[in-house]
């Protein structure tokens, strides 16, 4: 995966007021930390950030971190955490999490589907149970999706996991061989039954019975 360079200046100050004045000047609040790495607090520049994180999901971007102080560093990070404002959107806070490219790490991805099943096209459903997966890899081979080909999937028909074409990079964090990905049976419409129409049978004859006269009953006796 292709990292992507951000510039990051130190900043100083801390608490909700300087975060307010930062935010009103056009830059984000943000943090650095890691393992092996001291916390560092940082701003960017926020329209920059939004420039980033409209190039994938933000869990698995590696970034180029170009840190200002006085002399530029360049740390190799992820976005652990991104805060925004409940109600406008706007970015609040973000967290970058310094990583070792030579370490394997935990991500989500996300899983998606290729061609046409075969149970689908006999009136199946395409039931993906799960849209995201946690894989193991080096933090340089984090894929953009699990692309799984469903073309031979027939009614009944699921992907496991382990059956993931993931190749000798990458591990799933799974104890158990779940369901990723399965074709489920069309539901059968069941006929309405006629009750109404057996009850009204039923109801005639109780009506007849009650009309005819028993043996040996006079006119007199009805």
């Amino acid at each position: 995966m292709e990292k992507i360079e951000l510039h990051a200046t130190v900043r100083k100050s801390v608490g909700n007021g300087p975060a307010r004045v930062l935010r009103r000047s056009g830059q984000t609040p943000a943090v650095l930390y890691g393992p092996k790495a001291e916390t560092v607090l940082l701003s960017v520049v926020t329209k920059d950030l939004e420039q980033v994180l409209k190039k994938g999901s933000f869990g698995q971007l590696i970034l180029d971190l170009v840190i200002r102080n006085g002399k530029e560093m360049t740390k190799a990070a992820m976005i652990k955490e991104l805060q925004t404002h409940p109600v406008s959107g706007s970015l609040i806070h973000i967290d970058f999490y310094e990583v070792d490219m030579k370490r394997k790490i935990k991500v989500m991805v996300p899983v998606v589907t290729t061609g046409q099943s075969v149970g689908v096209e006999e009136g199946g459903l395409l039931n993906i149970v799960r849209r995201e997966l946690e894989i193991f890899c080096l933090p340089g081979d984090i894929p953009e999706a699990i692309v799984l080909d469903i073309t031979e999937l027939g009614i009944g028909d699921s992907i496991h996991v382990d059956e993931l074409p993931l190749g000798e990079n990458f591990e799933v964090s799974a104890d158990t061989n779940y369901t990723v990905v399965t074709v489920l049976s069309p539901k059968v419409e069941e006929e309405p039954v006629e009750e109404e129409e057996e009850e009204l049978e039923e109801g005639e004859e109780g009506a007849e019975a009650e009309a005819a006269p028993t043996e040996g009953e006079s006119e007199e006796e009805k």
